[in-house]
Order: structure tokens, then sequence, then C-alpha cells
């Protein structure tokens, strides 16, 4: 696909018809994000830009309608534990398939944008990243702390894991169930920082 602001602005009539107004939001926040970011980093801003705008994509779908699709997509049997993570690979199909995205680097930051995974691209933790601290509808202090965090020596993965250690309080606060994924990545970053 090319990424003309027409295919742009077709995306986002898509993204407004699928997702509810607070995630619509958030979608162009962490495209934003992204953006910034891929500057940042000497990445292509325009293919984070797209990467972000289709994280969620599938975020508002019903759990009938996510399971219909387990069949089309690579979803790891531990990821099927957690509905909350179900529309990351739901979401690179419909990049895929329904707006001819081919791009293999978007296409896998949208798909592991909620677990992640060891060993993440620069450009798969941009959008990781863009995801927990875009300023649009995260908390001001998080996302301050966190970009702080970014400027610091080997930041990237000190927010990562910052991020991860927010998301596993958040997982036993609401007694949901943690991929173990999750914890690897945890204990890999751990072991990095």
């Amino acid at each position: 696909m090319e990424l003309t602001k027409k295919n742009i602005e077709n995306i986002k009539t898509w993204l407004k018809n699928n997702l509810d107004e607070e995630r619509y939001k958030h979608t162009l926040g962490v495209a934003s994000c992204a953006e910034e970011l891929a500057l940042k980093y000497d990445l292509n801003p325009k293919k984070a830009y797209i990467a972000g705008l289709m994280h969620d994509c599938a975020k508002c779908f019903s759990k009938d309608v996510s399971k219909s699709y387990f069949d089309k997509v690579d979803i790891l049997e531990e990821e099927k534990i957690n509905y909350k993570t179900w529309h990351a690979p739901i979401g690179a199909f419909i990049a895929k398939t329904e707006f001819g995205i081919d791009d293999d680097e978007i296409l896998s930051a949208i798909r592991w944008h909620t677990l992640g995974k060891i060993n993440m691209t620069l450009f798969e933790k941009i959008i990781f990243l863009a995801d927990k601290i875009e300023t649009e509808t995260r908390d001001c202090e998080w996302c301050k702390c966190n970009r702080e965090l970014l400027e610091q020596e080997n930041g990237l993965n000190k927010t990562l894991l910052n991020c991860y250690r927010a998301t596993l309080k958040s997982l036993c606060e609401r007694n949901l169930k943690i991929c173990k994924l999750t914890v690897d990545i945890y204990n890999n970053l751990l072991d990095n920082i």
C-alpha cells in the first residue's frame, strides 16, 4: 500500500466507524506519538504514524467477532487467555487484508504492540511505547515520568520495563490472567537494564 494522504484519510474514516470516540482519540494520539518517537530515533515517521493509526483497529470488536478471526490469524494459545490482547494479531490481519498494508515492519509492530516480545526491534518498541505514553488520553504524570525515562541512558528499555511493571500490577489488581510471555519479557528487560 502506498501511504498517501487519501489512503490515510480512508483509514481514519474506517477507524471513526469502528472505534468508539475515546479509542479514536487515543489512536490519533498514538499515531502522533509514534511519529514523534520515530523522528527521535531516526526511523521512518510516516510508517510509524500508520502503525500507530492502525494499532487498535480491532480493539472495539466484540468477543464473538474477535473469536471469528482466530483461525485466520497467528495468535498464541497463551494469548487467548486474556481477551484484551486479541486485537493485536487481529489488527495486523485487518491492516493487511482490509487496507493492503504489506510492510512487515508495520504489521509486526501492530501485531506485538500489546504483549510485546523478547528482542523487539526499535520500531516495535516505539509503537509499543507510543501506545502507553501518548498524551491525548493517558495520565499526564504517567506520560511525563516515562518521557523522562526515555531521556536516560538505555532509556527505551527502562521505559519498557516501567510499562511492563505497570501492566503486571494492573493485571493483578483486576484479577486477569497474565500471559507467560509478559513475565518472560519483564524478566528479560530486567536482565538488560
